[in-house]
């Protein structure tokens, strides 16, 4: 790919800010100094606000792949504009880039529940982008990005935090990002991680080696910034709080600022499946249908490859359709259908609860956009049949995904459930178990290295009586190696495990950036067998020291 933009001038001309050009903004911003305090934002679709710089940058990384994608030589890593700019400091950035950048307000849902009380205000008018800044938006070898800094200041949505992100948490999110990329999931980007030594932040965490669910001590750490791109970062949380608005009359622009949002988010994700020709509420209606048919093959790729958002309210799901805000999110190790790696969240967001988690943010969706086809009942009927087809559609995508992943031309499910049963049972690697099948065995001998614990004779048959079964089930339309490789095509080598990352963020927090720069080239390639040395040290289990290990086996937060 050719890599036109080799100067920061070049990058500047690519400039097209068509979120702060086409809606509005708060109309109270100008009244309120720098906008960097906690303050109800009553109506507009966001807030202009000059990001706060991080005190002397130091570089740590950049995705070689997604420089390459975008077209942007890595000479500017060395520009100082660039730098500054992707370090949060826009002071000086030519024209036609903005000087100042954007946080926008958007609503909570938990679980379909509406929530106002985590909004200081007890309205939900406080509550949106706390401490990211989308700071630009160009188009880059024909397709629009934007690009927000993650822990660049406060905003007025920060409710009295700092605004800022340590260095642990944007390690975990830099790497996460362009590793699901690399595993044929829809997600948002990476571009750039800087830190700083010169500003630290107090953060609970846990003691060495504790197993406490809760956090026990405050520690002093590394401010970092991550820049994230994505085509757009309307959540559903955004166009609830502005269906909410709407459906209480709330001010006399509520109805309108809607249609503005929802038109917006068709034009930024859907406009080449959704006619701009058409009346609103067809436009509506088929939003809501394309929207279904993404989320329910993102949710079903999660489990593919044993991914768990951890924490997915409806402010955390991309209207997009693709994975964003790696908080509490975790690549299951030993499998459980009930792995959560957040401490608070519970069941409804657990490993295998996440088709329903999906479908509780669907039916926010749908809520929010009910407004806008109220003239007509048979839109409304429509909409609701659309918002009942959600589970069908998820377990046709979930029943696919399986058949896939076993390499059999059909779900079964008396097969399917008497693995899950197995896999239980005799306590396995999910990751790697699902690789091991993929070189199609003949006996357990074939799977054992994904078993945590040594098995007994009845282990062993119930095994071999299982693989004997799958054997005669196998989509055998080609050969048996090319189903081999078919099936390692869908069952990653390598995922992004939570000991892994301990490693590589506690080595950056020594100044070490190495193991950063080793896991993004190992896991951009997870599905391919690399050398002997790289399988040797992350093609394994989980060390049973790490079991039940604060920090390793669960987080608190995302800080």
């Amino acid at each position: 790919m050719n890599k036109n933009i080799d100067n920061f001038e070049k990058l500047a001309n690519t400039s097209d800010y068509s979120f702060v050009e086409n809606l509005t903004n708060d109309p109270d911003e100008e009244l309120n100094a720098d906008n960097k305090h906690p303050r109800e934002v009553f109506s507009g679709h966001y807030v202009s606000v000059a990001p706060t710089p991080i005190e002397d940058p130091i570089y740590i990384s950049h995705s070689k792949n997604f420089f390459e994608e975008l077209g942007i030589d890595e000479s500017l890593l060395k520009e100082e504009n660039f730098v500054k700019m992707f370090s949060a400091d826009l002071s000086n950035v030519p024209s036609p880039m903005r000087n100042k950048g954007w946080a926008t307000g958007y609503a909570l849902s938990i679980y379909g529940n509406e929530y106002y009380a985590q909004c200081p205000f007890q309205t939900g008018n406080g509550y949106g982008d706390g401490r990211a800044i989308s700071v630009f938006e160009g188009i880059l070898n024909n397709k629009r990005w934007e690009f927000q800094l993650k822990g660049a200041g406060r905003t007025p949505y920060c409710r009295g935090a700092d605004g800022r992100a340590v260095l642990r948490s944007s390690v975990r999110e830099f790497l996460a990002q362009e590793h699901m990329n690399s595993l044929k999931i829809p997600t948002s980007r990476s571009l750039t991680l800087f830190t700083s030594t010169k500003e630290q932040v107090s953060r609970p965490w846990f003691k060495e080696h504790s197993y406490s669910r809760d956090p026990e001590v405050i520690i002093e750490e590394d401010v970092a910034i991550t820049t994230r791109v994505a085509p757009s970062f309307i959540r559903v949380g955004q166009l609830e709080l502005f269906g909410r608005r709407a459906r209480k009359h709330e001010h006399k622009n509520a109805l309108k600022e809607l249609e503005q949002i929802v038109l917006h988010l068709i034009d930024r994700e859907y406009n080449e499946v959704i006619n701009n020709d058409l009346k609103l509420e067809e436009k509506v209606l088929l939003l809501a249908k394309e929207f279904q048919d993404r989320l329910t093959s993102l949710v079903a790729n999660w489990i593919r490859v044993g991914y768990c958002q951890g924490n997915f309210n409806s402010d955390n799901c991309a209207a997009g359709g693709f994975t964003l805000d790696y908080g509490p999110f975790g690549f299951i190790d030993m499998f459980d259908p009930n792995y959560q790696p957040w401490t608070g969240g519970g069941m409804h967001f657990s490993f295998f609860n996440q088709p329903q988690a999906a479908q509780k943010n669907f039916k926010s969706f749908c809520s929010a956009l009910k407004p806008l086809v109220m003239s007509n009942q048979e839109y409304i009927k429509e909409l609701d049949n659309i918002e009942k087809n959600f589970l069908f559609e998820m377990q046709s995508k979930i029943e696919k995904m399986w058949a896939d992943k076993l390499g059999i031309k059909k779900f079964d499910s008396e097969l399917f459930n008497e693995l899950i049963n197995l896999l239980i049972e005799t306590k396995v690697d999910y990751t790697i178990f699902f690789r091991e099948l993929s070189n199609i065995p003949k006996s357990i001998k074939g799977i054992e290295k994904s078993f945590y614990e040594a098995y007994n004779e009845t282990i062993e048959s119930k095994w071999n009586n299982w693989l004997e079964k799958w054997n005669l089930k196998l989509n055998l339309d080609s050969t048996e190696e090319e189903l081999s490789k078919q099936m390692k095509l869908i069952n990653p080598k390598y995922t992004l495990r939570e000991w892994i990352l301990v490693d590589a963020y506690k080595e950056a927090q020594n100044g070490n950036y190495k193991l950063v720069n080793e896991l993004q080239e190992i896991m951009t390639n997870p599905y391919l067998e690399q050398s002997i040395e790289v399988e040797n040290k992350y093609y394994n289990k989980k060390s049973s020291n790490f079991f039940g290990v604060a920090g390793v086996s669960h987080i608190s937060c995302s800080s």
